[in-house]
């Protein structure tokens, strides 16, 4: 056998063996594409199309077109909503990843069971959420465990955190900082352990306090991964349904009403299918505009 039928075989060997792999790939990708199609693709395109519909869910839909978007948007229970997300947002977002930074340093250092405390830390968000819901709605009660410790300091009219419309939106976004920033503390550790420790070292030659490296190493290190947890946070900060749920239900009024609780009140509880939709198409365009931003300013400050 001469040099080129070599190749030739050698050639339709790789060839086969290439589109053996390919049909195995694809066999494997099926049962996870149909699932997408099915769970993922129709309901967003359904919702999209019951948008433009009056419908109870049972009966038949009356074609609208976009009058439920006008309605939305005269609604005064949509703008507040949107503005308790927004606050939540604003007030979740960064402190929860600054919190993560600062516990990512503690469980960066090598000391005896610091592996208990990562686990510690990480624990909340593994936690049904219905339970944290319970245990923190008894803890920020009236007369609870933190308005009686506020008491014996002297405090005559401590809080009432979730009874009151100026403090129940921010009894809600502690409890989500409290939950959300171990699991950022989780990501960031990894992004910190994988900083070259030379870097430190020529930092350290270069006379760089403890400061200077963490302004000047740590930091713009990690910022791929800060932007990472920014923008996880930020889309999960317009998602916030379970908090919500297990501990004020949007009240006392309005008070803690965000837009997914809304879009449950509307499609749920009033059986307003065709306004939900509507709604949670405009979440998804504010979360897309957030999301853009977000990618268009990672230029500017994401050193890779």
């Amino acid at each position: 056998m001469d040099a080129a039928v070599q190749v030739k075989v050698k050639r339709r060997k790789l060839n086969s063996y290439k589109k053996a792999q390919r049909n195995t790939a694809i066999l494997f990708l099926i049962p996870n594409f149909l699932g997408f199609l099915i769970f993922i693709v129709y309901p967003v395109l359904k919702s999209l199309y019951i948008s433009f519909f009056n419908w109870d869910g049972l009966g038949n839909a009356e074609f609208i077109g976009i009058q439920n978007y006008v309605r939305l948007f005269q609604d005064s229970t949509f703008r507040i909503s949107f503005w308790n997300n927004i606050h939540y947002t604003l007030v979740t977002v960064p402190l929860s990843i600054f919190l993560g930074i600062l516990i990512a340093l503690l469980m960066n250092t090598k000391i005896k069971g610091i592996q208990v405390f990562r686990v510690i830390y990480f624990l909340p968000q593994i936690t049904s959420m219905v339970a944290i819901g319970i245990v923190w709605t008894t803890v920020l009660a009236n007369y609870g465990p933190v308005n009686q410790f506020l008491m014996t300091f002297g405090m005559e009219n401590p809080p009432q955190w979730l009874s009151s419309t100026q403090w129940a939106l921010i009894s809600v976004e502690i409890v989500s900082i409290w939950r959300s920033m171990g699991y950022n503390a989780v990501i960031l550790l990894a992004g910190l352990q994988g900083i070259n420790a030379e870097l430190y070292e020529a930092a350290k030659i270069d006379g760089a306090g403890v400061f200077k490296r963490f302004t000047k190493v740590t930091i713009p290190m990690l910022s791929p991964t800060i932007f990472l947890c920014l923008v996880m946070q930020m889309i999960g900060s317009f998602q916030v349904f379970d908090t919500i749920m297990a501990m004020t239900q949007g009240g006392p009024g309005r008070a803690t009403n965000v837009l997914t609780y809304y879009i449950y009140q509307r499609a749920f509880v009033d059986w307003r299918f065709g306004y939900a939709s509507a709604v949670a198409y405009v979440l998804f365009a504010i979360i897309l505009v957030f999301t853009l931003i977000q990618f268009i300013g990672q230029r500017k400050w994401v050193n890779y």
